[in-house]
C-alpha cells in the first residue's frame, strides 16, 4: 500500500467527531460550549498549553458579560466606576458612575474559566495540537459530509463541521478566504506597581487618544499590575513604540520595570468577507471581527463563538452540500444582522476620530448625553450598532458629526 492510501486508511478508521473547534481562546471556547450543550460530540484543538498569555487590555463590558455561560464566575481583577479622558495627554477630564462601568480580567484565568465551562459542557479538550491546514476533499476525506483536519505531526482528525477560532493569523481563516480591510498594531505592557500607585489606580481607567490617526492608549488597573498599551494603524510600527514610551514616562511609570512586554496585530473583516466555506466556519478574530473603532473582541468573539457552535451544530446534521450551504448562510446572516451592525457603526466612528479627536474629546467628555451612551454601552444596556439603530437622536448627531469632518 503506498503511503498516500495508508494515510487515506488512517483517516477512514478515526472517529468522527460532530464538531471540532480549532482554538481556544474566548471565541472557541464558547463555540465548544454552545455544540457541546446541543448534545453533540464536540473536540476543541489549542496549540499552546492552558493557562496562557494573550496580549489583551481584558476590558468586561455587558455585552461580553451577557454572552458568557450560565452560571461563569468573572475572575475580576478591578471593577471599574471612573474613566479618565485625555488627548495626547493633555485636556485630562474624569467621569464617574456609582454602579459598575466594566470589569477588567487577566486573559488567562478568563480563557482558562471559558474552557473549563466547555469541558463541563462536554466537550474534550487537546492542548499541544497545532493544525496545519484542513481539507474538505481528497483522499483524507472519506466521503462529502467529512471535513478533514490535519495536525502539524500528520494526525488527522475528521469531524461533520469545523469551526475556526484559531485567532488573527488564522489558518482556518485563510481556507475560508476571509479578507481583511483594516490591520492594527497594538503594544501593551503589564507592569507591577507598589501598593500606593496602585490604590491611585483602583477602579479608574485612563483612555487617552494619541497623537496618529486613529491611534489611542489605555492604563487598566489589576490589582497589583497596571495594563498599559496603545494601538494604531500598522505600518506605523516606530511611532506606535515611541507612543507607548512616551505614555508610560508621562505617566510616571518609566521606572518600572514590565513583567510582560509584547504585542499583537488586530484585524477587522471587509463587508464581503467570507464566514464559511463548505462544513467550515470561522469567527472572532479568525473571520476578522471586532469592533474597529475601539478594537474591541473579546465580546465579538464570545458572541461570534455562540453562534458559530449553534450553527455548526445544524451544519453537522446537513445531509447534504446544499443543506449545509444554506445553514452556513443563515450563521453569515446572523453575524451580519448583529455584530455586522456594530461593525458599521464603528467605521464610521473610527473615520470621524482619526480626522476629529479633539471633537470625539469634548463630547465624550462635555457632553452628557454622549457620557451617559458611553456608560450605557460599557455596561450592557445597548450597543453601538443598538444605539445609532434605535435613537434618531444618536443617528442624527452622528450624521451631523460626519458632515463636519
Amino acid at each position: 500500500m503506498s503511503s498516500e492510501n495508508a494515510d487515506a486508511g488512517n483517516a477512514y478508521s478515526a472517529p468522527v467527531w460532530d464538531v471540532v473547534v480549532v482554538g481556544a481562546g474566548p471565541a472557541g471556547a464558547s463555540a465548544a460550549y454552545a455544540a457541546a450543550v446541543a448534545g453533540r460530540r464536540v473536540l476543541l484543538l489549542e496549540k499552546a498549553e492552558l493557562p496562557r498569555y494573550k496580549t489583551c487590555g481584558g476590558g468586561i463590558i455587558g455585552p461580553s458579560r451577557d454572552a458568557l455561560p450560565p452560571g461563569f464566575e468573572l475572575p475580576l481583577r478591578d471593577r471599574v466606576h471612573a474613566v479618565t479622558f485625555s488627548l495626547n495627554g493633555r485636556f485630562a477630564r474624569t467621569r464617574r458612575s456609582k454602579r459598575m462601568l466594566f470589569g477588567l480580567i487577566n486573559r488567562p484565568e478568563f480563557d482558562a474559566g471559558l474552557v473549563e465551562q466547555a469541558q463541563k459542557a462536554g466537550a474534550e479538550l487537546r492542548t499541544g495540537a497545532t493544525v496545519s491546514r484542513v481539507e474538505q476533499h481528497g483522499t483524507t476525506v472519506p466521503d462529502r459530509r467529512t471535513v478533514a483536519v490535519v495536525l502539524a505531526d500528520g494526525e488527522v482528525v475528521l469531524a461533520r463541521a469545523v469551526v475556526g477560532a484559531d485567532g488573527s493569523a488564522s489558518r482556518i481563516g485563510a481556507h475560508v478566504g476571509v479578507k481583511l480591510d483594516q490591520v492594527d498594531l497594538g503594544l501593551e505592557a503589564e507592569i507591577p506597581v507598589p501598593p500606593t500607585v496602585a490604590e491611585d489606580w483602583a477602579g479608574r481607567v485612563l483612555i487617552d487618544w494619541g497623537p496618529m490617526p486613529g491611534s489611542y492608549g489605555w492604563v487598566f488597573p489589576k490589582g497589583d499590575t497596571l495594563t498599559v498599551g496603545v494601538i494604531s494603524a500598522r505600518g506605523e510600527g516606530s511611532a506606535t513604540k515611541r507612543y507607548l514610551e512616551d505614555f508610560i514616562a508621562r505617566l510616571g511609570l518609566a521606572g518600572f520595570e514590565p513583567a510582560i512586554s509584547s504585542g499583537h496585530l488586530t484585524r477587522c473583516r471587509s463587508d464581503d468577507s467570507p464566514l464559511s466555506r463548505g462544513r467550515v466556519l470561522v469567527c472572532g478574530d479568525a473571520a476578522g471581527l471586532l469592533e474597529p473603532w475601539t478594537r474591541e473582541g473579546i465580546s465579538f468573539a464570545l458572541r461570534s463563538g455562540r453562534l458559530a457552535g449553534e450553527w455548526a451544530v445544524r451544519i453537522a446534521e446537513a445531509n447534504d452540500a446544499v443543506d449545509a450551504r444554506r445553514q452556513a448562510l443563515n450563521y453569515a446572516f446572523a453575524i451580519k444582522a448583529g455584530l455586522g451592525v456594530e461593525m458599521a457603526v464603528g467605521r464610521r466612528m473610527l473615520a470621524l476620530f482619526e480626522k476629529r479627536p479633539g471633537l470625539l474629546h469634548a463630547t465624550i467628555t462635555g457632553f452628557r448625553p454622549a457620557w451617559r451612551a458611553f456608560a450605557d454601552i460599557t455596561r450592557g444596556v445597548t450597543t453601538l450598532g443598538g444605539l445609532v439603530r434605535g435613537s434618531a437622536v444618536a443617528r442624527r448627531a452622528l450624521d451631523a458629526l460626519d458632515r463636519r469632518q
